[in-house]
C-alpha cells in the first residue's frame, strides 16, 4: 500500500518503534505520511502526537518531519536532529535519555507500555518471508517481537548484498532465564542473518526507494590530527609496556570528526590485524578494512558520508564476510565488552579536573544528543578513553572546568582523557594528583593558569582535602560564559 495507507494504522497516542540508527536503515516514506497525517488533524482543531522510539538518531525525515509538527511526545532512546532538540530544550517534548543496551530490556520489561507499532525499513523479504534487514538493525528485533502490528518499507536503494551480513541473535531473555552470549571475538555468529516475524502481524508493506542520510565529516584539522597521534602514541606506550597485545584489543570508537581522524591516525601507525567491535561503522573504519590494518568489524548501523557510501556498495564484495551488523543489545552488551576487553574512544562535552565526563548536557541544562552507547562502552572498557578539543566557540570555553555542569561518566569510568594538549593517564592516581595531570597534559594554555589556580586555592581552602572544590566557585566558568558569552577572563 501507499505510505499515506500505512500512516492510517497509526492512532493518535500510540507507541511507535521505527528502525533506524545514526541515520541508516530508518523508514523514508512513512513517517513523513505521518507528519502530514498529524498536520491534518491539527487544521481540524485535533491534536495527534505519537511516542517515537528507535534504535538511536535518525534523520530529518523521521525525527525532522515528526518534530517540526508537534507530532512526538515522547522520544527515547537518542537523537541529534536539530529540530526535535530545539524542542526538547524549549519543554514541548519529552525526551527520555537511556543507555543503549537498556532499551530493548526496558521495552520487554513494559516499562512504556505496550507497543502498539513497528515501522521497520527491510532490504527484501524472501521467499520464505524472512526480512532481510537494512544499513542498521538496532532495536528492530524487539521492535518486531512486541508490536502489536508491523508496517515494512522495502528499500531497493539498500543492496542486495546487504543479505548476509547480519547476525540477529534470538537468544536473549529477561532474569531469571538468561543465557551466556556464546561469542568470544568480534567476528564470531551466533544468530540469524535475517529477522523473523509472523505474518498476521504485517499489516502493511511500502515500497521505497531511498537513500539513508550522508553523515558528512570535516576535514581533518590540526587539533583533530593532534589527538589521533596522541591516541595512537599512547596504545603503543601500552603496548610497550605489556598492557595491551601487539594487535590491540577490539577498537570501539564513537561517532564524529575526531573519531573518524582517530581511525585514520590507525591506519598511519604500527598496527596490524585490528578488530572491532562497536556501534558504528564510519568512513575510517572502511578505509581501514580496505588497507587490511583491520581484519574484522563488528556493529549494528553504518554512519557515512555520501563518498563512504559510494565507496561502500563499489566495495561491498570485500567487506560482506568481515563486517557483521547485530542488534544494539548485542553489539553494546556490558558483559560481552566487559569479556572481549574493548578499548573505548570516545567524545564528549567536557571533563573536570578529577575525570568526570560530561557528553550530552550543554551549560547543564539543555541536551545536545545523548549518552548514546558512550556509557556502555565506557563503564566496561578494557580502557576508557575520553577525546577532545581543549577548547570549543572559538577558543570562549574551555572543555576542561573546575566541576562538569552535568555528569554522564563519573570518575570511576574514566581511564584517559586526551585532547590535542596532550594525555591524561588517570589511572591510579588519587583525585588531586588527577588533577593536576589534567592541568599538566589535557588543558589549553590560556585555561591552564586558571585550573592551577582553581586547584590551589581550592586545596588551601576546602573544608575537604580529598577532592578539593570551591563550591561557590565550580561552576562560575559556566555561569561567566552565560552572563558574558565567554569564559575568558580578559
Amino acid at each position: 500500500m501507499s505510505a499515506a495507507e500505512a500512516a492510517e494504522l497509526i492512532p493518535a497516542g500510540a507507541r511507535v518503534g521505527m528502525s533506524g540508527f545514526t541515520g541508516a536503515g530508518h523508514p523514508k516514506v512513512v513517517p513523513e505520511a505521518l507528519a502530514a497525517r498529524i498536520t491534518e488533524a491539527g487544521t481540524r482543531g485535533e491534536r495527534m502526537a505519537v511516542s517515537v522510539y528507535t534504535g538511536a538518531s535518525t534523520a530529518p525525515e523521521l525525527d525532522g518531519v515528526l518534530a517540526a509538527v508537534d507530532g512526538i511526545d515522547l522520544r527515547m532512546p537518542y537523537q541529534s536532529d536539530p529540530v526535535t532538540r530545539a524542542k526538547i530544550n524549549a519543554g514541548q517534548m519529552d525526551y527520555l535519555d537511556v543507555h543503549l543496551s537498556h532499551v530493548a530490556q526496558m521495552v520487554w520489561e513494559g516499562i512504556f507500555g505496550q507497543l502498539d507499532v513497528a515501522v521497520i525499513e527491510v532490504t527484501g523479504i524472501t521467499e520464505q518471508g524472512e526480512l532481510i534487514p537494512s544499513s542498521s538493525v538496532g532495536n528492530n528485533k524487539t521492535w518486531i517481537d512486541q508490536a502489536e502490528r508491523v508496517v515494512l518499507e522495502v528499500n531497493s536503494w539498500q543492496p542486495a548484498e546487504l543479505e548476509g551480513m547480519h547476525d540477529v541473535y534470538y537468544g536473549t531473555a529477561l532474569p531469571p532465564d538468561r543465557k551466556p552470549i556464546q561469542m568470544r571475538g568480534p567476528q564470531d555468529r551466533i544468530g540469524s542473518a535475517y529477522l523473523h516475524c509472523p505474518p498476521e502481524k504485517i499489516v502493511a508493506v511500502v515500497e521505497t526507494h531511498a537513500p539513508d542520510r550522508a553523515t558528512a565529516f570535516s576535514p581533518v584539522d590540526a587539533d583533530s590530527r593532534r589527538i589521533a597521534e596522541h591516541v595512537v602514541d599512547f596504545l603503543s606506550h601500552e603496548v610497550g609496556k605489556g598492557r595491551l597485545p601487539a594487535d590491540l584489543l577490539p577498537l570501539q570508537s564513537g561517532v564524529g570528526n575526531i573519531a573518524n581522524a582517530v581511525l585514520a591516525g590507525l591506519d598511519d601507525g604500527p598496527f596490524a590485524r585490528l578488530t572491532a567491535y562497536t556501534e558504528v561503522i564510519q568512513d575510517g573504519m572502511l578505509d581501514l578494512l580496505r588497507s587490511g590494518t583491520l581484519s574484522s568489524a563488528s556493529a549494528t548501523s553504518f554512519s557515512l558520508s555520501e563518498e563512504g557510501m559510494a565507496g561502500f556498495r563499489a566495495d561491498i564484495a570485500q567487506f560482506r564476510d568481515r563486517i557483521v551488523l547485530r542488534p544494539q543489545e548485542i553489539s553494546n552488551h556490558p558483559e560481552v565488552v566487559r569479556r572481549l576487553g574493548c578499548l573505548a574512544m570516545n567524545g564528549m562535552i567536557e571533563a573536570d579536573l578529577y575525570g568526570n565526563v560530561n557528553s550530552t548536557h550543554v551549560m547543564g541544562s539543555s541536551i545536545q544528543n545523548g549518552i548514546g552507547g558512550s556509557g556502555d562502552f565506557a563503564r566496561n572498557a578494557f580502557v576508557s578513553m575520553f577525546l577532545t578539543p581543549s577548547t570549543a566557540k572559538r577558543g570562549a570555553i574551555s572543555c576542561l572546568v573546575p566541576m562538569v555542569s552535568h555528569v554522564d561518566h563519573t570518575e570511576h569510568d574514566v581511564h584517559v582523557l586526551i585532547t590535542e594538549q596532550g594525555v591524561a593517564d588517570l589511572r591510579g592516581l588519587a583525585p588531586r594528583r588527577r588533577a593536576q595531570k589534567v592541568i599538566d597534559h589535557c588543558a589549553h594554555p590560556y585555561f591552564r593558569p586558571m585550573l592551577q589556580d582553581y586547584l590551589d586555592r581550592a586545596t588551601a581552602g576546602a573544608r575537604g582535602k580529598h577532592t578539593p572544590h570551591l563550591l561557590e566557585e565550580s561552576l562560575s566558568w559556566h555561569t561567566r560564559y552565560l552572563r558574558e558569552g565567554t569564559m575568558r577572563l580578559d
